[in-house]
């Protein structure tokens, strides 16, 4: 089991900057930031965005992956994306995860004044999307005039560390998006869906990782051809609330066949409020947790 954690991008870099490092300190095997122009009751602010805090993130951390939670073409275009993928991953040595997913309604789909689309159509974007953006990254140069984009002799040298690409970890719920990660995805993250308890949440991750099974089956690869991301906060529980509820969830993720699970950074009040204290504590306790 390899543990992650997600540091909302809601603080100034002085402040951020010491967050980063310490999740390096403490032995997470991966960090993440939100990219979003904005999130919720957050987007008020303070809130910065993704691509330059991974840049910055690079540059105070070197052995930790870091992440994208989750790109999507609410507002990202994949010709000037992949040029972004692509320093980013120059820039960290090779320690980009690509998290993309599909996009939701609300704020980043409205910004910009685009119709809102049909959960069908985002999903038909996004595959689009995916298609794209790979394969502007693994060739020199790319032409393309699709339903939803078009690239016109996009160039992508001298191409990013890691080859082919960066992993893409494909966000997925529904049954069109499970295909999807399942036939184009190096990792799958899944939040489950939304429940009013705890136990009821759990039911339904256990059912879509079931489906995300047989999606893999179909696709004609192992079960184990990929990593199984699972964000333990999409629960109605946090998973920093205590020690014990955090090694609870990494049990229950594990017993689910999960390689991966991702929590969040405390923070002081409204989404993952909660107690620096207890995540000190947990990392205190990251070997044992690796090996439930």
């Amino acid at each position: 089991m390899r543990i992650g954690i997600v540091i909302l991008p809601d603080q100034r870099w002085s402040v951020a900057s010491e967050r980063w490092r310490r999740a390096e300190e403490y032995g997470f095997d991966h960090a993440w930031t939100y990219d979003h122009l904005g999130w919720r009751d957050l987007i008020d602010g303070p809130w910065f965005d993704a691509v330059p805090t991974l840049t910055a993130a690079a540059g105070v951390t070197s052995t930790i992956k870091l992440g994208t939670y989750v790109a999507s073409p609410n507002f990202r275009h994949p010709v000037h994306f992949a040029r972004e993928v692509t320093a980013l991953d120059d820039i960290s040595g090779g320690r980009l995860l690509l998290g993309l997913g599909a996009g939701g309604i609300g704020f980043d789909s409205a910004v910009l004044g685009e119709p809102e689309l049909t959960p069908g159509r985002r999903v038909d974007r996004f595959t689009e999307f995916l298609d794209l953006l790979g394969t502007i990254l693994t060739n020199p140069a790319t032409t393309h005039r699709g339903e939803f984009y078009t690239a016109i002799d996009a160039r992508s040298i001298p191409g990013p560390v890691q080859q082919p690409r960066p992993p893409f970890v494909v966000a997925a719920n529904g049954p069109r998006a499970l295909r999807l990660a399942a036939r184009h995805g190096d990792g799958w993250v899944t939040t489950g869906p939304q429940a009013d308890d705890l136990a009821s949440w759990w039911r339904a991750v256990a059912e879509i990782s079931s489906r995300f099974a047989e999606a893999l089956t179909a696709a004609g690869r192992p079960l184990d051809a990929i990593p199984r991301y699972l964000n333990l906060d999409s629960a109605p529980l946090y998973s920093m609330t205590s020690v014990d509820a955090f090694t609870d969830a990494i049990g229950r993720a594990a017993d689910l066949g999960f390689t991966d699970a991702i929590t969040h950074w405390p923070r002081t009040a409204s989404w993952y409020a909660g107690d620096e204290k207890v995540l000190e504590s947990v990392a205190e306790r990251l070997p044992a947790l690796r090996g439930i």
